[in-house]
This record gives C-alpha cells, sequence and structure tokens, in this order.
C-alpha cells in the first residue's frame, strides 16, 4: 500500500510540476484561480491549453509503460521494448501520411485512425512474416519485427521527403516524429483517458497468462496455454496500446523499456500489479520530461522523443551490461 501511495503522490506532485512549469511559470496561486474560473487570460490558458496538455501526456506515458510491459512480457525478455516489433514503427507511417496527404476528413480524426490501422498491419504483417518463415515463437517474431521497423522507418523518411511542399512543412512531420504532446481539446482528452482506461482493462486480461508463459513455453503448453496463439493476440493488443501512444504523443522513446523496470523494481514481476504500477511510473516520467522539454530552452520547445531518448539511453547501456555480467 505504501508503494501505491508513492507512486500516486509522485504523479500529483509531476502534473503539479509539469502545469506550473514552461515559458512562463505559473504560481499555486495562478492554478487555484484558473481552476475556480478566473476570467483572465492567464486563467483561459492554464484551463485551455496547459492543463489538457500536462494530463495527456501523463496518458501517454502510462499507455507507453502500459506497452512496454506487455511486450517484455510476452518475449520474456526485459530489453524488448515497443519500438521492436513495427508497431510504433507502422502508426507513425500512417500518422505521417494523415499529416502530409490532404484528405477529405479532418486531420484530426485521420491521424489516430491512420496510426492505429498502421500499427495493426504493421504487427500482422511481423505475425506474417514468422509464420511463413517457421519461426512463430517469440524470438522469431522479434527478428520479424526489427526487420519491419527498419523497411517502415525508410517508407516514412521518403515519404516525409517526396510528400513535404510549401504547403506542408516538413518542420510539422519532424517535430511530430521526433515526439512531442499536442495539447487535446477536452473532449479529446476525454476520449483519451477512456482508451487508456481500456487499455489497462486489457492489459490486466492478460496478467495472467503473461505470468504462465514466463515460466517457459514448454511450462507453459503444460498448463494448458495455447503459446502461439496467446503471443499472436499479446502482440496485437500491446500493439493497440502503442498505437493510441504513437496517435496522441509522437514517437517517444525508452519510456515503454525504462517504465516496467522500475515498476519490477517497486511492485516484483507479477503482471497483475505490474500493469497499473508501470502505467504510473510512465506517466510520472513522460509528465516530468513534457515539462523539461517545454521549460529548457524558452521560447522554444524541445522534442519530447530527444528528452527521453537522452535520458533513457544510459538507462537502456547500463540494463544491457547488467544483463551481460549475469
Amino acid at each position: 500500500m505504501r508503494v501505491w501511495t508513492s507512486l500516486l503522490l509522485a504523479l500529483g506532485v509531476a502534473i503539479l510540476v509539469g502545469v506550473c512549469a514552461g515559458h512562463d511559470w505559473a504560481t499555486p496561486a495562478d492554478l487555484l484561480g484558473a481552476v475556480a474560473g478566473g476570467p483572465d487570460l492567464r486563467s483561459r490558458l492554464l484551463v485551455e491549453w496547459r492543463i489538457p496538455r500536462v494530463l495527456a501526456a501523463a496518458l501517454v506515458g502510462a499507455l507507453l509503460g502500459l506497452g512496454g510491459t506487455v511486450f517484455q512480457g510476452v518475449f520474456r525478455n526485459p530489453l524488448a521494448e515497443p519500438y521492436l516489433l513495427g508497431s510504433a514503427g507502422g502508426a507513425a507511417l500512417g500518422a505521417t501520411i494523415a499529416l502530409l496527404v490532404p484528405l477529405a476528413a479532418p486531420q484530426s480524426l485521420v491521424l489516430p485512425v491512420l496510426a492505429f490501422a498502421g500499427a495493426w498491419g504493421s504487427t500482422g504483417l511481423v505475425i506474417g512474416i514468422s509464420r511463413v518463415a517457421g519461426a512463430v515463437d517469440a524470438a522469431g517474431m522479434l527478428l520479424a519485427g526489427v526487420a519491419v521497423a527498419a523497411i517502415l522507418g525508410a517508407l516514412r523518411s521518403f515519404l516525409m521527403l517526396a510528400l513535404s511542399d510549401e504547403t506542408v512543412s516538413l518542420q510539422l512531420v519532424l517535430s511530430w516524429v521526433l515526439g512531442g504532446i499536442q495539447t487535446p481539446t477536452w473532449p479529446i482528452l476525454g476520449l483519451l483517458a477512456a482508451i487508456t482506461a481500456a487499455c489497462l482493462g486489457l492489459g490486466l486480461l492478460l496478467a495472467g497468462r503473461l505470468d504462465v508463459l514466463g515460466l517457459g513455453e514448454a511450462m507453459a503448453t503444460a498448463f494448458g496455454l495455447n503459446v502461439t496463439r496467446f503471443v499472436a493476440l499479446a502482440v496485437l493488443a500491446g500493439s493497440i496500446v502503442v498505437a493510441a501512444a504513437v496517435a496522441f504523443g509522437g514517437l517517444v522513446a525508452f519510456v515503454g523499456l525504462a517504465s516496467p523496470h522500475i515498476a519490477r523494481w517497486l511492485v516484483g514481476p507479477l503482471h497483475k500489479p505490474l500493469m497499473p504500477a508501470s502505467a504510473l511510473v510512465g506517466a510520472i516520467v513522460v509528465t516530468l520530461a513534457d515539462a523539461l522539454a517545454r521549460s529548457a530552452l524558452p521560447p522554444a520547445e524541445i522534442p519530447l522523443g530527444l528528452v527521453t531518448a537522452v535520458a533513457g539511453g544510459p538507462f537502456f547501456i547500463l540494463l544491457l551490461a547488467r544483463r551481460l555480467r549475469t
């Protein structure tokens, strides 16, 4: 209980810091005035821009933490990361098309739809390749995912170079690809919250079978688990979570890798407590990283993905060194 209280308090502090941080820092008195419905411009900006953005950052971080937990559990590899299986690359390709190609529907609707379609399509492609190659185990799917992710990254770069012109700014696409929370309206924020809650429920449904899978494929089969089918379903579920994060936050690296590790240190390896703990850790990390991205070099804003990459790169190296030593 103490761990959960500490995580919730840390998230509350992170959200408070995030709302205060920015080119023009706000004070707690400003926040109270804004929440009370103050009519001045600062209060309106806090309510309509900064608070929704900070809450969106927390929800995107929660999705990344969940996605990382699912993928690390299904591949039984603590170095697995949501971007390795091509699901993030597929979502990014779909979102790039939405940003670069003029379509009849509003971009705010087209972007998440194409991001979901890209994530599912790329994940289905990985599963299909691994089955055709006869490598239906987790290691085979991981190798297929790395190859598909590389191809999708090249296609995304080609589209960015070929389709950007005077009417479509390449800088807009680059800022999204490098990661960045888009400030949502309150209804869109409610939709993101509902998606996050549904993804958490989906993760909890997988938790028990992920624990069984962690005993090894032979032992899981002995317990009655259809390993091949479950791995495919879990990968698809993980791609849903990652697609939602990419649709609302762009490509934010290393959060899905680091959050489950930090959560395991706090609550242990069982997936039922690990899922919500990873979501909370991811929310804290992205909220603080977004606050740093907005306030470090005013009036400019650092892409969120660069902040998490600078912080997550050394973390990954330490994990790799520790794994190699053991």
